[in-house]
């Protein structure tokens, strides 16, 4: 009996010390923690990084954690029907890039948790990535909600045209809108590539949507900026609202159904994801676009366009006047990428171990790697410091090579606009088919020096509810493809329809949130 009353004893002791085992960090006895992450790929092209991936076996050996990696879809809107399907769910990941939208949605029902304890466990990169105003930016009813990092830099688009079409159609840059149509004419029937057939357009575009980048978004911008009316929000003091219910919105959608009506734009735009559109132009299906800096100018970007026409040339333009003068690229702000942690997550005690990930992602071990890749494999310092791939042993690994973005699929963890991170990250190289010298650094500078509208705080502001945004949405693109007609009294009764949906309600509110965070200027 007594033996038997030991044993008792010292079965449930053991079973209370093994109970007790696991730790804050989530993990049982010691073994490794599972963190899921969904992250946002720096090349949408390009696959995800291979299993034996070098970070992976760091990661486990040294921080004890299996980390599992799955990207997110390419088109924000996908981006964001994956994460609300997750979180009405309750499958959201460890932690996972979200978009401001869905971020602000699911934060109301609970499935993200606040992560303030997090930032003192991570001092290296909370000094580096998370400031005042990131962490305000994901703070609600004084809790922080996200983990935003600078995103993308401001004023990084352009306007860009192909200047061997302009040379040999005999036309100069385009400035106004008259000119630009006429440039996009010539284009589009005057065979420009010399073909003999009927395959090229004036202009290229997709629907690239945001909540401070209007109903088309930003690949139109340049054309609702020479009215005036870039973007969802004007955020000036002079006349703050929304946008689409301003008369000067109603002119510039006429100027794109003209555009749309002359047949100078690439008809696909309506059905064009981001990659259709960049295959597009690296084929020469149109001769204006907009698009981002290092989309255009990166190495592995370009290299598609320089190889299929070496003696094609794309130069960064004006955006067009408008009738009073005005001009604009766009709408610009201060982007924040935001990573949250489920509540799931955070309940099962991952907490620490997801932070000692982000301190090391920040380390100078995980900077670099994730950054670059290897070093003496993908990169080497210059005398600079600065990463390089001059002077490593095979430069087929070289970290700006196609080949070898699956390895830099996380870089956007890392980065935070360093000068070290701009430089190398845009380094100047000779374009392998045509031998001409490209820098997406010096194409970012000229991006930045164009005519653009300061737009600080319009993607903090309220977005509108599920039915109105798709009204919004398919309203405007249905008056620029014919299924509306695109009159003044059809407008206008749109506009009270919109209005009627909580239209001007999202705009009070809006304004109200605008007013209060001090945007308006």
């Amino acid at each position: 009996m007594k033996n038997r009353l030991t044993f008792l004893l010292v079965a449930t002791l053991l079973l209370l010390t093994l109970s007790s085992c696991k730790k804050k960090d989530g993990s049982a006895d010691g073994g490794p923690i599972n963190i899921d992450l969904w992250y946002g790929a720096a090349v949408t092209e390009a696959g995800p990084p291979p299993s034996d991936w070098k970070a992976l076996q760091i990661i486990r050996n040294k921080l004890n954690i299996n980390l599992s990696l799955s990207a997110l879809p390419s088109s924000e809107t996908d981006q964001d029907v994956k994460i609300n399907a997750s979180a009405a769910g309750n499958t959201l990941p460890d932690i996972f890039m979200v978009r401001r939208d869905p971020f602000m949605n699911i934060t109301r029902v609970g499935v993200i948790a606040p992560v303030d304890d997090l930032y003192p466990l991570m001092p290296s990169r909370t000094a580096l990535h998370y400031d005042k105003d990131s962490i305000g930016f994901t703070t609600i009813n004084g809790k922080s909600y996200g983990l935003a990092s600078p995103g993308t830099i401001a004023k990084n688009e352009g306007v860009l045209i192909r200047k061997d079409w302009l040379d040999k159609l005999g036309l100069k840059v385009p400035v106004t809108l008259d000119e630009y149509i006429e440039v996009m004419k010539a284009f589009t029937f005057n065979d420009p590539n010399g073909s003999g057939r009927a395959d090229t357009y004036g202009y290229g575009a997709f629907i690239e949507i945001n909540n401070f980048e209007e109903g088309i978004g930003r690949r139109f911008d340049p054309f609702f900026g020479a009215f005036g009316v870039a973007g969802t929000w004007n955020l000036s003091k002079d006349d703050p609202g929304l946008n689409v219910r301003k008369s000067a919105y109603f002119d510039a959608l006429v100027y794109i159904k003209k555009m749309a009506d002359e047949k100078v734009i690439d008809p696909n735009w309506v059905s064009y994801g981001k990659d259709d559109f960049r295959a597009a132009w690296k084929q020469g299906r149109f001769g204006i676009m907009r698009e981002q800096n290092a989309a255009f100018a990166a190495e592995n970007n370009y290299a598609p366009f320089d190889k299929n026409f070496p003696d094609g040339e794309w130069i960064v333009i004006d955006p067009p006047k408008g009738p009073d003068g005005k001009q604009s690229v766009g709408v610009y702000t201060q982007a924040y990428r935001i990573y949250a942690v489920s509540t799931k997550s955070m309940r099962a005690g991952k907490g620490p171990a997801i932070a000692r990930l982000l301190e090391w992602m920040s380390s100078d071990e995980g900077y670099y790697l994730l950054g670059w890749g290897e070093e003496g494999v993908n990169f080497v310092f210059d005398e600079n410091g600065v990463p390089t791939v001059e002077g490593i042993p095979d430069p087929k690994k070289g970290f700006t090579l196609p080949e070898m973005q699956p390895y830099t699929q996380l870089r956007n963890m890392v980065y935070y606009n360093s000068e070290i991170e701009l430089v190398a990250r845009y380094p100047t190289y000779k374009a392998p088919t045509s031998g001409k010298t490209m820098s997406a650094l010096a194409t970012l500078r000229d991006m930045q020096s164009r005519p653009w509208t300061a737009n600080i705080g319009g993607d903090a502001l309220p977005a509108p509810n599920a039915d109105l945004k798709r009204f919004y949405e398919q309203g405007v693109v249905e008056f620029l493809t014919g299924k509306r007609q695109l009159t003044r009294d059809n407008w206008n009764a749109w506009v009270a329809e919109f209005d009627r949906m909580g239209g001007s309600e999202w705009e009070k509110n809006g304004l109200a949130a605008a007013e209060a965070g001090g945007y308006i200027k």
